[in-house]
């Protein structure tokens, strides 16, 4: 019992302390240490990529540390793409959505921020009660809203007469109180509670501006593919137009006696080959522009007006090269896990503070009557002030472990962040990779198609001549119709590589938002931003 004392004391002094210091328990925020990669790759990566002798076949420069603008797919210098981008912000639902999760995240925030100030509440309470009179106690001249209820409850005993009973007493009563609560934030359980809060609505701002940049993204990659069909289906409906001429020319042959039924039946097979590769291209296209209507927000009875090909897409030739220490603070769904560590800090705090001593303070004043006129007399008035302290002793280890739950959950939470650095370096790893190993490829396809180009030239005047013969031919224009369709994939891929870095260095989202937002999220971001 003396063990108990002297801890309920020392924990009432230490309240006391905390309430005069404004302390909080628990863990003070702060970003774990990481060891990021000093480059994104063992070996160095070229400073420029190769280059092609095709459209789109210029090379792009890296710059080291180079801001990222917020619309970025303006440096593909495509004003359909702008104005579809521009118009899915304003009509997206997922847009719209994250933005109400935002509100919702705020709210709670001030929500919270309440339990710092008294609350204040009013009540009135009117009443009118009838006591039978067999009860007893309810004698003659019991005033009832100034009247003598019993008289006229009971005519006999006005009359002088002697009552057989009691009468039973009619009256009315009015209460009306203010109430005052407080609840003193010694151990700062509200404080951790609010920073959890606003941690989240930091998470929530982040998810925003990952929406934004995702949405943009999308967008960019199924404008590059819509382009790219178009090129395939274009070279595709070019080589069938080819191929129809053909046959109809070894028709005329075959039927003057100059060509054999074999080279018919190859010349046919060519043809309908060709055909063949149509319809797939063709329902890719269409479904591809129906994914640029929904990532629009528009129904997909509703027109689209903008339409890409791959003249329209400039390359970027100067591509940002952020640090690794950059993208830490750059890329939106690092800095949101980041924000979950931060909020999974703040509950050990309130964790904590739930074991400590509960302070409140209670006050009420009012007035009571049988009229309402009455209440704020002298005599009705009364108030109550009321002091509350009160400690778990005992509660089964639930406390307890709801504590350790929190220091879990932390621990989750710091791996969990880990994990998302981890694959945001990757993430930029890859596509600086993908970005040289595409120039090359485009350059390979480049020449291999500048040779099939040459070759089917050659056979053509081979075969006018009558040196070789018509399976030769086909070979050669199924050869440079193959290249042709590997040079357009080739410019579609460093198109959609580029896209995908801006997305990997975090899409300069900190150039979209207001100055007083980004200063709440990173400081460092919001000078850069000013800049």
């Amino acid at each position: 019992m003396k063990k108990m004392n002297k801890t309920f004391y020392s924990a009432t002094a230490a309240s006391a302390l905390l309430l005069l210091t404004g302390c909080a328990v628990g863990p003070d925020y702060k970003r774990p240490e990481l060891t990021p990669s000093q480059t994104f790759s063992p070996k160095p990566l070229p400073e420029s990529t190769s280059t092609a002798p095709v459209s789109g076949g210029n090379a792009q420069r890296f710059v080291v540390a180079q801001d990222i603008q917020a619309d970025w797919w303006k440096l593909f210098r495509s004003p359909q793409l702008n104005a579809l981008i521009e118009k899915a912000f304003a009509a997206n639902p997922s847009i719209e959505s994250a933005q109400a999760a935002l509100r919702v995240a705020q709210e709670n925030v001030y929500a919270q921020q309440g339990f710092f100030f008294p609350s204040l509440s009013a009540g009135y309470s009117p009443s009118r009660t009838k006591i039978a009179g067999n009860l007893g106690g309810n004698s003659p001249g019991v005033q009832g809203n100034g009247r003598d209820i019993s008289t006229v409850a009971n005519p006999s005993a006005a009359q002088g007469g002697t009552a057989p009973f009691n009468a039973p007493v009619i009256y009315n009563f009015h209460t009306t109180q203010l109430t005052v609560g407080f609840t003193p934030d010694v151990f700062g359980a509200n404080r951790r509670q609010v920073e959890t809060l606003e941690a989240q609505a930091k998470y929530q701002k982040l998810q925003l501006e990952a929406a934004y940049i995702t949405l943009a993204s999308n967008i960019t990659a199924a404008a590059i593919q819509e382009a790219l069909l178009r090129e395939q289906i274009g070279i595709l409906q070019t080589i069938i137009a080819s191929n129809e001429k053909s046959v109809e020319i070894v028709e005329r042959q075959f039927k003057a006696g100059y060509a054999s039924r074999l080279d018919l039946s190859i010349q046919q097979t060519t043809l309908l080959q060709a055909k063949e590769q149509l319809p797939p291209l063709q329902k890719q296209f269409e479904q591809t522009r129906n994914l640029l209507r929904a990532l629009a927000g528009g129904m997909q009875d509703s027109d689209l007006p903008e339409s890409f090909d791959l003249a329209s897409l400039q390359l970027p030739e100067d591509l940002p090269l952020s640090l690794p220490s950059q993208v830490i603070d750059q890329r939106p769904d690092v800095r949101a896990a980041e924000e979950q560590l931060h909020a999974a800090s703040a509950q050990i705090g309130v964790a904590l503070a739930n074991r400590l001593p509960q302070f409140s303070i209670d006050g009420t004043w009012g007035g009571a009557a049988s009229k309402f006129s009455q209440m704020f007399w002298n005599s009705g008035r009364f108030f109550e002030l009321a002091a509350n302290i009160s400690m778990p002793l005992l509660d089964g280890g639930v406390l307890r472990h709801r504590q350790r739950a929190a220091e879990e959950s932390y621990k989750q939470a710091a791996a969990q962040y880990k994990e998302t650095v981890i694959t945001a370096f990757q993430n930029v790893a890859d596509t600086l990779h993908a970005i040289h190993a595409d120039a090359e490829a485009l350059k390979a396809s480049a020449a291999l198609a500048e040779t099939a180009k040459t070759t089917l030239t050659l056979t053509q005047k081979q075969h006018a001549r009558g040196y070789i013969d018509r399976v030769v031919l086909i070979n050669a224009e199924q050869g440079y119709r193959q290249a042709s369709l590997n040079v357009a994939q080739a410019r579609a891929m460093r198109l959609g590589d580029t896209a995908a870095l801006f997305q990997a260095l975090g899409g300069g989202w900190w150039h979209r938002v207001d100055k007083d937002k980004t200063a709440a999220l990173e400081p460092a971001l919001a000078n850069k931003a000013a800049d």
